[in-house]
C-alpha cells in the first residue's frame, strides 16, 4: 500500500519561506508524475505545482509562479516544494500527490494523496 507523508509545514510571516517535503513508502516515485495541491478553509482543493517523472518538466499555478519551485529526488523517493515570498493567500493545507499522468494538474488525475501539512502565513 502506498503511503505519502508530507512534512515541513508551519507558521511563517508574510514574505518568508518554507520548504515542504513528501516521502513515499510502499512504492517508489520512479516513473510517476508528482504534484502539490492545497486546500484553504472553505475552498476547494486546487493545483499548485507538478513535476514529470524524471523532473524534466514542471508546471505551476499562476498564483505561485516565480515564488514556488517544485523538485524531486527519485533516489531518495522525495518530493519538495520550495515556497518563497509567502503571502496570506498561501495559507492552506498542502497535499502531495502521485499520478500516472506526467504532470497531474487535476484532482481526478491523482492516484494517491498524502495526509496534508498545514501552512499558515501571518501578516
Amino acid at each position: 500500500q502506498v503511503q505519502l507523508v508530507e512534512s515541513g509545514g508551519g507558521l511563517v510571516q508574510a514574505g518568508g519561506s518554507l520548504r515542504l517535503s513528501c516521502t513515499a513508502s510502499g512504492r517508489t516515485f520512479t516513473g510517476y508524475g508528482l504534484g502539490w495541491f492545497r486546500q484553504a478553509p472553505g475552498k476547494e482543493r486546487e493545483f499548485v505545482a507538478a513535476i514529470s517523472p524524471i523532473g524534466s518538466m514542471t508546471q505551476y499555478a499562476d498564483s505561485v509562479k516565480g515564488r514556488f519551485t517544485v523538485s524531486r529526488d527519485n533516489t531518495n523517493n522525495t518530493l519538495y516544494l520550495q515556497m518563497n515570498r509567502l503571502m496570506r493567500d498561501d495559507t492552506a493545507v498542502y497535499f502531495c500527490a502521485q499520478s500516472f499522468y506526467p504532470l497531474p494538474e487535476k484532482l481526478k488525475q491523482v492516484d494517491y494523496w498524502g495526509q496534508g501539512t498545514q501552512v499558515t502565513v501571518s501578516s
